[in-house]
């Protein structure tokens, strides 16, 4: 089978990354600790490695890149950015992360603050809890500093309730003041130079447990030069999935920025972002030229679920057994 070949770690659910990836050409290899991970049946070829934590997570991957000739890692959640990052000259192949320091810091909440405030980017007011003024004000949210599907957000309307979720929560957290603005999504992609290739905003029209389940693609120079200033600015190697809201006065303030491929890939993909084929492109060794604002506007995205049955094959493996697709979309 010819194509670059391409590794995907913490495969999970995402059937819609793996599945674009092998559309544009790729050959696909979809690893994960759980068997059960329907992404790892929608790749041309799946295998098993261990949790994230175990000493020989790295030592499998380079087995698995050097077994299957991949050229390029693709880690599809949050779980081994850290790992990767720092291993990528030991896995023999090229990882689509940027530094481990860049890494680190975005996997910190607090320190992705502090990051952003050096770097000129625009973040909302953000403490620790003891060094919250007296005249903060209200509404603030306490945010888990290591965080991720929305889990441990506390709205505080006062001191009162500040005092109590500060107590109440269980894990490391900051406080940060409320944004009062639109919430948008900007998907962005940037070569091994840290330049961004192209940046795609999306409006927030729904979220569920912290992933965009409904939105909408917007040409919108301003959120595209966030984009792009914010990544570059970072020095973003890959994809990246960037968080902000416009204010009332203009200006955008980010919220959270994760270096992967964002739960809403499937409409920047289909409003030809092509970023499978950029990073295709350049696990090739290809540099390909800044395309920003090329894509198409106006698309809505709307989520539902699918599922796959699998049934025990020989040796006790899992195989798929039957899946059930939608039915096409009635003519109108």
């Amino acid at each position: 089978m010819t194509g670059v070949g391409v590794l995907f770690t913490c495969a999970g659910q995402r059937v819609d990354i793996v599945t674009s990836f092998r559309r544009a050409g790729a050959r696909t290899l979809a690893v994960d600790v759980n068997p059960l991970a329907p992404a790892l049946y929608h790749a041309d070829e799946h295998a098993f490695a261990p949790r994230v934590n175990d000493p020989d997570y790295v030592s499998a991957l380079a087995a698995l890149v050097a077994r299957h000739d991949v050229s390029l890692i693709v880690p599809l959640t949050d779980l081994d950015h850290g790992v990767l990052s720092r291993a990528r000259d030991e896995l023999g192949a090229l990882v689509l992360l940027p530094s481990p320091e860049v890494v680190d810091a975005l996997a910190d909440k607090w320190l992705a603050h502090l990051l952003f405030v050096e770097r000129g980017i625009g973040s909302p007011a953000t403490w620790l809890p003891a060094d919250v003024p007296a005249d903060v004000e209200y509404p603030v949210l306490v945010k888990a500093r290591h965080g991720f599907g929305s889990r441990n957000i506390f709205r505080c309307a006062d001191r009162r309730e500040l005092d109590f979720f500060v107590g109440y929560t269980t894990v490391d957290s900051m406080v940060q003041a409320c944004c009062h603005g639109e919430e948008f999504s900007i998907d962005v992609f940037c070569d091994l130079d840290r330049r961004c290739l192209n940046a795609v905003p999306r409006t927030m029209i729904e979220s569920k447990g912290g992933e965009s389940i409904k939105g909408m693609t917007i040409s919108d120079a301003d959120l595209i030069e966030v984009g792009r200033h914010v990544s570059e600015s970072l020095g973003i190697v890959g994809p990246a999935n960037i968080q902000c809201f416009r204010e009332p006065d203009g200006t955008h303030r980010v919220t959270d920025i994760n270096p992967r491929f964002g739960g809403g890939f499937p409409l920047p993909t289909a409003a030809g972002s092509r970023y499978p084929e950029l990073a295709l492109a350049l696990a090739a060794g290809e540099r390909p030229e800044p395309r920003l604002g090329d894509f198409r506007a106006g698309l809505y995205m709307t989520r539902f679920f699918s599922e796959l049955v699998l049934s025990t094959g020989v040796g006790g493996t899992l195989e798929p057994f039957a899946e059930e697709l939608p039915e096409p979309v009635a003519e109108p």
